[in-house]
């Protein structure tokens, strides 16, 4: 393989290492706050002082405050699908004869998915402000269990309203904050979560849509080559059946970059396809992020001011209106106006 292949492997595993583990990055004890956590202290025996803390400081600077970098790896990830896909898969399968519009497909996606990119990282999530703040606070009823009456955000010295949240990356509080997304350098909130949604659903397809072009290639490239119906003969000089095994090592072999494209984008399509079906049971549930992981929390935990130290809390969503309602909140967040009139 040349420099080229070699370059395009190595980044597109390390890109999906850290899609994998940056897919819920917000969240103060996620899954990757905990590892990191571990392996420092494992670490810690063998690694000079000076060298951990710099690691510190520099996992600090990725994780818990706002930059640009997932922004860039994120236009990186795009630029080398796109360009693998465009110099060599299309060009195939324009030869083959695929249709055309099914090969525009995934350029009207990516224009759609970066116009929702733009406007999900460009606007406000709904910032809590002094001057909006008595307005935003009508908006939600506490439900006592979640979210309190009367807690006050100890850095911006404000009551928090319900469903509301202080992101530490951004040092603000957002109204019906969902969680802090690195990829596109902005909290997810009330005012932006339909570009969010629209994003992760555009994004999701244009992932599925590459993988069925390349997997429609493949097989086209195999079924015209009649391979299936081969022979082989092994180091040991014995004749074999054309098996998968070898069909994918020749594939492999013969165009390494189209495959192993095809088997990123397939795992990026599953992580993004189940990301998606999470974010889209919240949107009909009436729920974020947030709320869902300490529904979770407390939903094992007992409340002294409420229940007997003895009994579990039952928790109830009381934001959901039903699956109608619930979905158009997404595209169409309440005012006190609206709210006053119910």
């Amino acid at each position: 393989m040349d420099f080229l292949t070699l370059f395009l492997i190595y980044l597109c595993f390390v890109l999906t290492t850290i899609a994998l583990l940056c897919i819920c990055t917000g969240r103060k004890e996620s899954f990757l706050a905990r590892s990191v956590n571990s392996a420092s202290q494992v670490l810690s025996f063998v690694i000079p002082t000076q060298l951990q803390r710099v690691t510190q400081r520099a996992l600090h600077r990725l994780f818990h405050t706002r930059s640009c970098l997932f922004v860039v790896l994120h236009i990186a990830l795009q630029a080398a699908v796109y360009g693998e896909y465009t110099w060599e898969v299309f060009v195939y399968c324009w030869e083959l004869q695929f249709h055309l519009l099914l090969l525009l497909l995934p350029y009207l996606l990516l224009a759609g998915n970066m116009g929702c990119f733009i406007l999900c990282s460009r606007a406000s999530p709904g910032i809590i402000t002094k001057s909006n703040h008595a307005s935003l606070v009508k908006i939600y009823a506490y439900d006592g269990i979640l979210f309190q009456k009367g807690i006050v955000c100890p850095t911006c010295n404000m009551e928090k309203p319900a469903r509301s949240k202080h992101c530490s990356f951004c040092s603000i509080c957002v109204h019906r904050f969902d969680h802090h997304c690195v990829w596109v350098n902005n909290c997810i909130g009330a005012f932006n979560a339909k570009y969010f949604f629209l994003y992760l659903f555009t994004l999701t397809a244009m992932a599925a849509t590459v993988a069925i072009i390349t997997a429609a290639f493949l097989i086209q490239v195999v079924l015209l080559s009649n391979m299936m119906h081969g022979s082989y003969i092994d180091d040991q000089g014995q004749e074999h059946a054309v098996d998968m095994l070898f069909l994918i090592q020749h594939l492999f072999l013969t165009f390494p970059r189209i495959v192993f494209m095809l088997g990123f984008v397939i795992l990026l399509t599953l992580v993004l396809g189940a990301y998606c079906c999470f974010n889209l049971y919240l949107a009909l549930t009436n729920q974020t992020s947030n709320e869902w992981y300490k529904s979770r929390r407390h939903g094992c935990s007992h409340h002294p001011t409420l229940q007997p130290r003895d009994r579990r809390v039952v928790y109830k969503n009381i934001y959901s209106k039903g699956v109608w309602m619930n979905l158009k909140e997404i595209f169409k967040p309440p005012t006190v106006l609206e709210r006053k009139k119910k």
